[in-house]
Formats: structure tokens, sequence, C-alpha cells
């Protein structure tokens, strides 16, 4: 059986302390891992307010000089968006692009169809990468 002076004793031997000095130090390190998961989480949350999505749903080839490229921008409502357009060649170098700017609007999703005009036929069209001006 141990006794209240050799728990004592072999506190002081090996260290253990008593007293509120341990508690303290794990308060402040959950106070700092709490710190760092909130500003983790804002960090996140503000990058992901301010994105735009863009797909490009399909294009069409009028002729050597023209091709029109559909595509749909989700952004949230309110806020104005501008868009890279691009037209390839079977080698994928750009024959053609255009930047469009659209105003904002009160809807989270909206489908475009807009004309590039082209310096030879191409092959494909994509919306390359929409922003927020």
């Amino acid at each position: 059986m141990t006794t209240a002076a050799t728990k004592e004793l072999l506190d002081d031997r090996y260290g253990r302390r008593r007293g509120p000095g341990r508690r303290i130090g794990w308060i402040v390190l959950g106070l700092v891992a709490a710190a760092v998961v909130g500003s983790l989480a804002w960090t996140t949350v503000t990058s992901a307010i301010d994105t735009v999505d863009v797909n490009t749903t399909g294009f069409t080839v009028h002729d050597p000089h023209t091709v029109s490229i559909q595509f749909q921008i989700t952004v949230r409502p309110g806020v104005p968006v501008a868009c890279a357009l691009e037209a390839q060649d079977t080698e994928h170098g750009v024959v053609g692009w255009r930047i469009v700017e659209y105003p904002a609007s009160d809807e989270h999703s909206r489908a475009f169809d807009e004309t590039v005009p082209t310096t030879a036929e191409a092959t494909t069209g994509l919306a390359a990468s929409c922003w927020i001006p």
C-alpha cells in the first residue's frame, strides 16, 4: 500500500507535478488548435465564395473563320464575370480568342453561346477560364 508521504516522495523523485500547471498547458494548446482550425476554415470559405466555375458544353464550327462556343458559368449571384474563350486547331494552337464580360445577375448558373472569329479553321472551341473582374 502506498501512503500519502510515499506518493509525494515518488512524485518529487520522478518529476510529477501537481496543481494547475499541466491543466493550463492543455487549455492553451486547445485554444491554439481552435484558432488554427478557425483560421483554415475562414480561409477556405472566403476563397470559395469568390470562385467562378466554367464548363464548356459544346462548340460549332460555322466556317473557316468562325466558331461558336457554348458554355455554362456558376458564380455567386450579384457578381459580374469575365471569360476568355479560345478556338484551337488540330495541333491545339490558338487560332482565335475573345474576352467577354457579363454583368451581374440574380442567377447562380447561366448558359451562354458566343461566337469567336478565327484566323484559320478551328477544330475545337472552349471557355478557357472565367474570373471576377
